[in-house]
């Protein structure tokens, strides 16, 4: 579990094909100041374990996670090569504050920047999104872009033939994260609101299988 809010921006440092699957390494001095091995790092918002660690020959810390056929073709982690720029942020801790929203980890496709409309300190970024997932993200809610926290600022309407969602951005998140170097055409990986995937999930069953299955779990 995480919580959106990045704690620095790594580097991939290898990319090593196996199979379907590939093994990324990345440096990262401050997720791995205290990681071990099986522990849980997002990046740039898809939850990957931790498999090995060691360091560059500037004494970064790396660590190196597998990542399989399935993460590769619903996320943007296919598109990284070598020198590439990445969020990161650790698990979060049970008795720390839930600064962002709850994230799992688990990316359900990718946005795709349409336009950046700059303002006198901080910008506005609209992201064409899959009609799939256009009813699961509301004005004023929270959504993970590249693994980050961030509240919607508007939303195209629900006929929309091409949906479309906005976030305005402060300078702190411009710096702190990938998002500020974006630009038109670029993807991102996209995690709706939990919550929101439950609601959308049980509304696909009918009136009368939610009632029986909610009496036999009470009887």
């Amino acid at each position: 579990m995480f919580t959106g809010l990045i704690e620095e921006v790594g580097e991939i440092v290898a990319i090593e094909p196996a199979g379907d699957s590939v093994r990324l390494t990345i440096a990262g001095p401050v997720v791995t100041s205290d990681a071990v091995h099986g522990a849980s790092i997002a990046v740039s918002g898809v939850c990957l374990t931790v498999v090995e660690q060691s360091e560059t020959p500037d004494g970064r810390g790396t660590f190196a996670a597998d990542v399989m056929a399935q993460s590769i073709r619903m996320s943007t982690l296919g598109d990284l090569s070598p020198g590439s720029r990445v969020n990161l942020e650790r698990a979060m801790r049970a008795d720390a504050r839930l600064g962002g929203h709850i994230v799992q980890g688990h990316v359900d496709g990718t946005a795709e920047l349409i336009s950046v409309t700059p303002h006198e300190a901080w910008r506005t970024l609209r992201f064409g999104i899959p009609s799939g997932l256009a009813p699961l993200v509301v004005d004023k809610g929270s959504v993970t872009l590249a693994g980050v926290s961030l509240t919607v600022s508007d939303v195209s309407e629900p006929a929309a033939e091409s949906p479309w969602i906005e976030v305005s951005l402060i300078p702190e998140t411009l710096t702190a994260t990938t998002l500020g170097a974006l630009a038109p055409g670029d993807r991102v990986n996209v995690e709706t609101d939990i919550l929101a995937r439950h609601v959308a999930r049980m509304l696909r069953f009918d009136a009368s299988q939610t009632t029986s299955t909610t009496e036999g779990t009470l009887s």
